[in-house]
């Protein structure tokens, strides 16, 4: 144990970490000795596709405030961000936003994404930054802003992530780590380089972009207005990343987050090469690599299915409880505001299978259920083709809560499920970093499983095969 690391724990020193989601802004503040959590609060985003950045920072002085983070000034030893990857922040020579941030779940440039791939082929966009540009990424929204709003795109002078805008706030500079650079479409996560030239081919010329942070470094300290404490501010990371270093995550553990969206990932010492652009070849908070599939339905999925019931979820819950485990035949397609995976950007979902006799609430709400299952099942399909070891999953996010999504899910994935017990994995990855940071030495805090599930039935095997047919003859893909 480093002699920083001993102090630290010696003098009682809290960490905290921030997740900045697209719903929310949680602050937690973790002892470092213990990974003991002692105060969290959180403020929330406005609901959309885009927003005024800004809105950012005043979700985190809000909850900054109500967590007592400055009431606990020379306790704070270092502070870090988590964030939801890709936005698009453009700001001009005064640090001022240009346009709206488009999120990562803003599907406006998709034709400009299409056009990069033409343009250039998928195997050449593999080799310069190991992703296939999707209308997620930065670099389609920032050819989107040259196409459609050329003035504002005159006026750029740094393009950031949301999570390097809350590094700007925090400590006064840009600064960015591999995670989330890697999310851009304009970073190599190999060579850990920007390439220029696709800004300057798609975008039409190179803005100021933040440093690229190590994972151990520091991006600063923190300014006065957060509190007296001089806090070490970490490099920060994107929420995948960040989820990944608060599960400790290790090679064969999959994480399955059903949050917002619905991510597929796991931790890898060497970078997966996908042509086919479905497996985001994105880098770790470690220094690793994190291959990971994004979906854009997922919990909304079973809300949405909740509305449609005129019921609320725990109802909503119970009646997919009750339903027979394969909805009696009937499928859904769950592509409700388009896809990233499968990239169909302008889906709508279906039903297929439907009949009189299992045309019933409770079908539809285990169909629902079903659905996001199934979609995140592809994700673990695509996985294990490309090498990657899938030997366990950790469910976690909010949509993890339904007792008939948990039961249902190792059944339908086809291997053993762990559902850890409810934290803030996202914060307390960022929390975990900003230790090291602080300290030089990454903290082992560990994890406690709230609950495991075993395969139970053949009945998964033929829910995916209908789901995976359906979806074929829908989209044929």
């Amino acid at each position: 144990m480093s002699e920083k690391m001993s102090a630290a724990k010696a003098s009682g020193q809290l960490v905290v970490g921030i997740d900045s989601s697209t719903q929310s802004c949680k602050v937690v503040a973790i002892e470092l000795a213990t990974g003991v959590q002692v105060a969290t609060a959180s403020a929330a985003h406005p609901d959309g596709t885009f927003l005024d950045p800004r809105l950012w920072t005043a979700a985190l002085e809000e909850a900054w405030a109500a967590a007592g983070i400055a009431a606990l000034a020379g306790k704070v030893a270092a502070v870090a961000v988590a964030a939801q990857q890709h936005g698009m922040v453009a700001v001009d020579a005064e640090n001022v936003p240009v346009h709206d941030a488009l999120l990562w779940n803003d599907i406006r440039s998709a034709e400009e994404a299409s056009t990069m791939v033409a343009e250039l082929g998928a195997q050449t966009w593999i080799d310069a930054v190991n992703v296939l540009p999707v209308a997620s990424f930065t670099l389609t929204k920032l050819a989107w802003l040259a196409r459609n709003r050329p003035a504002a795109a005159a006026r750029v002078r740094t393009v950031g992530l949301p999570h390097d805008w809350l590094n700007l706030q925090l400590t006064g500079s840009w600064s960015t780590d591999r995670s989330d650079a890697t999310g851009t479409a304009y970073f190599d996560p190999l060579s850990n380089g920007y390439r220029h030239e696709l800004l300057e081919q798609f975008f039409g010329g190179v803005p100021e972009l933040p440093p690229v942070l190590d994972p151990e470094a520091s991006a600063g300290t923190l300014l006065p207005c957060w509190g007296e404490s001089a806090a070490v501010v970490g490099a920060g990371m994107g929420d995948n990343a960040g989820a990944a270093l608060g599960l400790e995550l290790a090679p064969g553990e999959i994480v399955v987050s059903i949050g917002t969206s619905g991510t597929v990932f796991a931790v890898s010492e060497h970078p997966i090469h996908d042509v086919s652009g479905q497996i985001a070849g994105f880098a770790d908070a470690t220094g690793r690599h994190l291959p990971l599939l994004a979906m854009i339905n997922s919990a909304r999925v079973m809300a949405a299915g909740a509305h449609m019931l005129n019921v609320d979820l725990a109802e909503f819950d119970r009646l997919a409880l009750a339903a027979a485990p394969d909805a009696d035949g009937l499928t859904l397609l769950p592509y409700l505001d388009g896809e990233r995976t499968p990239n169909l950007p302008d889906a709508t979902g279906t039903l297929v299978g439907l009949t009189r006799t299992n045309m019933t609430a409770e079908n539809m709400a285990r169909a629902s259920v079903l659905a996001v299952l199934n979609s995140l099942a592809d994700g673990l399909d695509t996985l294990a083709a490309s090498g990657v070891p899938v030997e366990r999953v950790l469910l976690i996010g909010g949509g993890s809560k339904s007792r008939a999504l948990r039961e249902a899910a190792a059944t339908v994935f086809a291997v053993p499920v762990d559902v850890p017990e409810p934290r803030e994995y996202v914060a307390l990855g960022a929390a975990r970093q900003a230790a090291w940071a602080a300290t030089g030495e990454l903290p082992v805090w560990g994890r406690r499983i709230e609950e495991s599930f075993m395969p139970d039935g053949g009945w998964g095997a033929q829910v995916r095969e209908r789901y995976t047919a359906a979806r074929k003859s829908v989209y044929g893909v």
